[in-house]
């Protein structure tokens, strides 16, 4: 179902699967922090704020990609929402849309299940973009492994820190850029679209359009 259009053509946000795909398009799958999961858009956090998911959501639709969004509902399993999202993808590919044209993008508990959903789809074609992902639980664990393009953005001051660490024990990761951010907001500066990680982010995103 469609919710949403930027602008008369191209990037469309939906919140379901699209029900007409269009092959020569890009889409961008987007997936939540684990705060936002549940019936509320825009839950609150007593260290970082307000999570505006709705916002996010807005700032992350672009002329270059379809994104998909996908509200999650509370308690979801990782590794049981990484294999929707391997459904999901490999639908887009069966109906066409060429796999170098997909990105997963995930923020915390999202990143998690982007980066579990690479590892279940093991193609080195699907883009995969990193905000916050990389806690040190996944160090050394063989579920956490990625392939192909890898973005990744950190903010400094977070105790979530670099991805270099995925990156060493993951073996078929092709290239990696990673950039950090520092506005002291530590976790929350993912909470809403700031320039310091939106402009980088769509700049990757579109650097092949």
């Amino acid at each position: 179902m469609l919710l949403f259009s930027s602008c008369v053509f191209a990037g469309q946000l939906y919140e379901q699967f699209p029900e007409k795909i269009d092959q020569n398009a890009k889409y961008v799958f987007y997936s939540h922090g684990l705060i936002v999961e549940g019936n509320n858009p825009t839950p609150v956090s007593n260290r970082w704020g307000k999570y505006d998911f709705p916002k996010v959501k807005s700032a992350l639709t672009d002329d270059g990609y379809h994104l998909i969004a996908y509200h999650r509902a509370k308690n979801t399993k990782a590794k049981i929402f990484a294999k929707k999202l391997k459904h999901d993808i490999s639908l887009l590919i069966t109906k066409g849309v060429k796999p170098e044209n997909i990105t997963l993008l995930g923020f915390s508990r999202g990143g998690e299940i982007s980066i579990l959903t690479s590892h279940y789809l093991k193609s080195k074609k699907v883009r995969l973009a990193l905000l916050a992902s990389c806690p040190n639980f996944m160090e050394d664990h063989p579920d956490y492994q990625v392939y192909g393009e890898v973005y990744s953005i950190y903010e400094t001051s977070d105790r979530v820190g670099s991805c270099q660490f995925l990156i060493a024990q993951s073996k078929n990761v092709d290239r990696f850029e990673e950039i950090a951010i520092t506005t002291g907001e530590e976790h929350g500066a993912f909470f809403r679209p700031i320039p310091e990680w939106l402009d980088p982010l769509k700049a990757w995103l579109n650097k092949n359009n």
